[in-house]
């Protein structure tokens, strides 16, 4: 069954690394005494090692040993062995590059779907829609594809910001965005915003935390989702 938590943000202000989901990582992660973590995102280009060493500092609070998916020879491997996976957020392209180089995507969707905890933050979020193509990062490497794991059956907005009406900013925003998305893809979209997670347990889907989160598809208007809402079949 699977097993996952797909958070839209892995710090929030004021809070110290992972803090704000530490009763939920609890009980994610309860009888797991080793997590491989996949640093592949690297935020603000920091290398795996450091990426890691932050990681595994706040999982030391629950007990748990990090081991960095880039020290294994075979990667592969340590996927399908792994107690517990965790990818960490940064930049969705240079993440997606790097599983797709590495074809990784069908190993960690197989470990997923063969019932290993897995928790997305930020990037490792977004790789659990159908595609990156919603992800809010810079384009700074090219993928070879923007196919993703395909574990929710829409895609995935993290860190999504509302419009501040009191704002001078010209430009666009986040709902606009998504609008020009769905010119040319019918994929529905969910904006998540910081301090929400999923929690997916086999096919349910349930919306997490005290915030509710907006709903997007193709020439409908946008609609907002109260917490514990079941996004399983919508």
């Amino acid at each position: 069954m699977r097993k996952l938590i797909i958070a839209s943000t892995s710090t929030l202000h004021g809070t110290a690394y992972l803090e704000y989901l530490t009763d939920t990582l609890e009980s994610h992660f309860q009888g797991v005494t080793k997590l491989v973590f996949i640093p592949f995102a690297r935020p603000g280009g920091i290398s795996h090692d450091t990426y890691t060493e932050k990681v595994a500092a706040a999982f030391a609070k629950l007990h748990i040993e990090v081991v960095g998916l880039h020290t294994f020879d075979d990667a592969a491997a340590a996927l399908t062995q792994a107690q517990a996976i965790f990818t960490g957020g940064g930049n969705t392209f240079v993440l997606v590059k790097e599983m797709h180089e590495r074809n990784l995507f069908p190993t960690l969707l197989a470990a997923i779907n063969a019932g290993t905890p897995y928790l997305g933050c930020s990037a490792g979020s977004n790789i659990c829609g159908q595609s990156m193509q919603t992800t809010n990062d810079m384009p700074i490497v090219m993928p070879p594809s923007f196919q993703t794991l395909g574990v929710l059956p829409f895609n995935l907005n993290p860190h999504f910001l509302d419009a501040d009406a009191q704002s001078k900013h010209m430009g666009e925003t986040r709902e606009t965005r998504i609008q020009e998305y769905h010119a040319f893809n019918s994929t529905p979209v969910l904006g998540l915003r910081e301090g929400s997670w999923l929690e997916v347990s086999g096919e349910k889907i349930i919306l997490k935390g005290a915030l509710t989160a907006r709903w997007f598809t193709p020439q409908q208007n946008a609609t907002e989702l109260e917490p514990e809402t079941d996004l399983t079949k919508m």
